[in-house]
């Protein structure tokens, strides 16, 4: 994708301004309620016109003031999911689906119904009423209708948000999926720093309307360590399991992981609080936790009142999150040698 926007729109005390190019298959617009994402995406969809500027998507220009140029919603070839499905109610899931489908010309139809309808298990609810859907049923639907139109980019407008979180863990594994498989452009507009990091290569963060320059979303995620009382989430997609006398055992790079069982698939998408990992300078030589990985620091970061550590686990990075008096007293600095300790149980399967 090459998505260059330049615009600025006005709305009485209320300005938002952006300016940034984007290249990734996987973006996203981050911040909080009333930052200007929802403006943002508007102009760039063709719901609301800037004030000035010039929109381009892959070398078409899709909004210039000076030659005022403003391409319609319809002729810009973006699709839209929102946060609520917005479904046909007097159509099956059959109709909604190819809805944009047959409305799109032949020589822009590039992907196979079958396979996505295959992808998104949509293949038992083609005959269904909307009223007799999920939540979970209807985003997919959306989805795959959205899809089905074979946009150039899609916009997936806070389509989370709302729902709880084993349905939101249920709904991402789609959505990566899909936009892998079919090789179609997202820009993932999100208040989630988590929902962002699992969707998302290269964000745009808003901040009081104005766009900041694009950054690698992991950046993002390790500058907001310490905030939000909750800890930074370490991610894993943990893969050919084996027994361990009542455990797993998952090779992650040079080292091994050791997580509970549970009645879930062994393999899948996994978290670990940087606050449930303790931090000794050798070896412990009794413990009951599970996992005790050798790690050379790399760096430090400052946070509100802990400090960041990040650390090289075999070739792999695990960020671990200590009072300031530890930093001190195991003389953690970059090139030191630690030992992060954590137990089986730590870790949160995601999906």
């Amino acid at each position: 994708m090459d998505l260059y926007v330049d615009v600025r729109k006005s709305f009485g005390d209320f300005t938002c301004r952006a300016t940034f190019s984007l290249t990734s298959y996987r973006c996203g617009v981050f911040g909080p309620s009333g930052s200007g994402k929802s403006t943002l995406m508007n102009m760039i969809a063709g719901l609301l016109s800037p004030d000035d500027g010039s929109i381009h998507l892959n070398g078409t220009s899709l909004f210039k003031s000076g030659e005022g140029l403003n391409l319609p919603p319809e002729k810009r070839r973006i699709g839209i999911v929102f946060q609520h499905a917005h479904l046909f109610p007097h159509m099956n899931v059959r109709k909604n689906l190819f809805y944009g489908h047959k409305r799109t010309p032949a020589d822009e139809r590039h992907i196979d119904p079958d396979q996505l309808i295959a992808m998104l298990q949509l293949d038992q609810l083609l005959d269904r009423t909307i009223s007799k859907l999920s939540g979970g049923e209807r985003q997919r639907v959306a989805l795959g209708r959205t899809i089905l139109a074979c946009p150039r980019l899609i916009l997936l407008d806070e389509p989370l948000t709302g729902l709880d979180e084993t349905l939101k863990y249920q709904i991402i594994p789609y959505l990566q999926k899909v936009f892998s498989q079919f090789s179609i452009p997202l820009l993932f507009i999100s208040h989630s720093l988590g929902e962002m990091r699992l969707m998302t290569e290269q964000v745009v963060v808003m901040k009081d309307g104005i766009a900041q320059q694009p950054m690698a979303t992991e950046d993002l995620a390790r500058e907001s360590l310490g905030h939000g009382g909750k800890g930074y989430m370490n991610l894993f997609t943990l893969e050919s399991a084996e027994d361990a006398g009542g455990l797993l055992s998952y090779r992650w790079g040079e080292v091994e992981l050791i997580l509970v069982k549970t009645s879930h698939p062994a393999s899948g998408r996994f978290a670990l609080n940087s606050r449930d990992i303790l931090l000794f300078k050798k070896h412990p030589e009794a413990t009951s936790a599970r996992n005790m990985l050798p790690c050379i620091v790399r760096r430090t970061y400052e946070t509100d009142w802990l400090v960041g550590v990040e650390l090289d686990c075999g070739g792999q990075t695990l960020i671990a999150e200590v009072v300031p008096p530890s930093v001190e007293e195991l003389d953690i600095r970059p090139g030191s040698r630690i030992i992060a300790v954590f137990k089986a149980s730590a870790f949160i399967r995601l999906y």
